[in-house]
């Protein structure tokens, strides 16, 4: 009779501690969802291996961020993003082409920032027969040398370096016009002429000090360019001011200049921005 008793009041109490915790679950707030975004960054072909890694470092700090590169001529990626080509961030091989995207209107005349240095160097495949032992024997007849087209910034850095050495009295006057005949090709990117090199398609090709260090040391030999001939490349970067998620590409151009960034980038050969 007790047990009967008391049954009313266990189902009350059952049925407060229900209405409780479905209260509570009612108001615990749900787990916040990351909506995707899409972050298209445009950037020079010599950046291709420390930029996959560095995507990789920013995505873990920024889930639900997928970056997806543009590598290319920076002289090709201005155009595109000249013509509209969607794009979020912008990181050049030089001034000329970061300043041709601000023509264009969508990259404000203040927002690139300079974020690495490069250096020129002459890779030679390891099974050379060609005789390269130093840099004047670039100009020796029938060497098969292989440049970045003059439109694309290491390109143009390798004619600077020749016009130099054409001036100093450790070179024949006639050097830069000499090693320009013995071209069998202009590639449209750096990478471009390290791949001839390295399948032995070339005797000698002129790219920078990270895109050396970026093969097998095995597959190349390399001739230094003194520093009073060799240039010094600047590479900015900046985000584009009709970027559809403008924090997420700012936050992009900041993890590249952060400390996190620029080891990654020293990694890959390349110098401290200036």
């Amino acid at each position: 009779m007790k047990l009967k008793g008391l049954a009313p009041h266990i189902v009350i109490l059952v049925l407060i501690f229900v209405g409780c915790w479905q209260g509570e679950r009612l108001n615990t707030p749900a787990t916040p969802t990351v909506e995707p975004v899409t972050l298209n960054v445009f950037a020079a072909a010599s950046l291709t291996d420390a930029f996959t890694e560095i995507s990789q470092a920013f995505t873990t700090k920024s889930p639900g961020v997928d970056v997806v590169f543009n590598f290319a001529g920076s002289n090709q990626l201005s155009a595109q993003i000249a013509n509209g080509a969607p794009a979020d961030v912008f990181a050049s091989a030089n001034q000329r082409q970061m300043d041709a995207a601000v023509a264009s209107g969508r990259i404000d005349p203040d927002a690139g920032k300079p974020f690495l240095t490069n250096r020129l160097v002459v890779t030679l495949p390891v099974e050379a027969s060609a005789g390269i032992y130093t840099l004047s024997d670039l100009a020796v007849p029938g060497t098969l040398i292989v440049l970045a087209a003059e439109e694309v910034p290491a390109g143009q850095y390798a004619l600077e370096f020749l016009e130099k050495a054409s001036q100093d009295p450790g070179f024949s006057p006639a050097f830069r016009d000499d090693v320009l005949k013995n071209v069998v090709s202009y590639e449209e990117n750096v990478r471009a002429v390290l791949n001839k090199v390295v399948l032995g398609e070339a005797d000698a090709g002129i790219v920078y000090t990270s895109d050396a260090a970026s093969v097998d040391q095995a597959t190349i030999e390399q001739l230094d360019i003194p520093e009073l001939l060799n240039v010094t490349a600047v590479y900015p970067i900046a985000p584009l001011n009709d970027s559809p998620q403008p924090d997420v590409a700012r936050a992009f151009v900041e993890y590249v200049l952060s400390p996190a960034g620029q080891a990654i980038l020293t990694r890959y050969g390349f110098g401290p921005k200036p």
